[in-house]
């Protein structure tokens, strides 16, 4: 089948987040906090145990007092603030700006690296007229990580939950980037890291395709197989 459109998922299947020990060590560095070895190590894993870290994995328990926030993390920017710094709180930190500044610094570009085949496959998919949307359950404003790394001019839309107040599996979304693109769910291939997010673009007739959520450097062509995907002519 050839499709008319491809959606992307933005983390774990076009940019992954750095990891919890370089995201903390940036932020004691920006906020000119010193910290022993020991105790930034620690703090670390603490963090990712919590689940702190929007993009990296997710808590291992959700404390009683933050499920609710969590359910609904990605419907605005406030709600998906309030989430990831309360489970951040659950560290345990030297100094309570920390969590502020930590949430702050996985917003930025330098946080996040593209796959090594993003640019490639997005680029090949424009190059054969296929149109290109990003639907990702997010609390702000991606379009500048796109932008720093070269990869914004190759998107045609962004739908993003915190915008539209609606988060994925919600089949309202998938609609509305498919409304975007101007394409019927059923000429459209959505791909993403997550079966129960992204999973709900078949409720549409939108085809489904998964790649595994890894590090950057385990995960090297796993995007590639869009490309047979996507129909005749749409690879290199």
């Amino acid at each position: 089948m050839t499709f008319k459109a491809v959606l992307f998922d933005f983390s774990g299947t076009l940019f992954r987040i750095e990891s919890a020990r370089s995201w903390l060590d940036a932020t004691l560095a920006q906020a000119g906090v010193a910290m022993p070895s020991d105790d930034v190590r620690r703090s670390a894993m603490r963090l990712a145990v919590a689940g702190a870290l929007p993009g990296g994995p997710p808590p291992e328990r959700v404390p009683e007092h933050l499920a609710g926030a969590w359910a609904v993390r990605d419907r605005s920017a406030a709600e998906h603030r309030a989430a990831y710094t309360g489970l951040a709180r659950e560290a345990r930190l030297p100094d309570p700006a920390l969590y502020d500044a930590l949430y702050e610094r996985h917003m930025t570009p330098d946080a996040w690296r593209p796959y090594a085949d993003a640019a490639e496959v997005l680029g090949a998919l424009r190059g054969a007229g296929i149109a290109v949307g990003v639907v990702s359950n997010i609390g702000w404003d991606l379009r500048p990580v796109f932008r720093a790394h070269g990869l914004d001019a190759l998107v045609n839309a962004y739908v993003l939950s915190f915008e539209h107040g609606v988060q994925k599996p919600d089949a309202r979304l998938f609609q509305t980037a498919c409304d975007e693109l101007g394409q019927d769910p059923h000429d459209v291939l959505m791909v993403g890291d997550s079966r129960e997010a992204d999973g709900g673009a078949s409720a549409l007739g939108c085809e489904v395709f998964f790649v595994d959520h890894l590090p950057v450097e385990e995960r090297p062509a796993g995007l590639r197989p869009v490309l047979a995907l996507a129909g005749p002519g749409s690879a290199p």
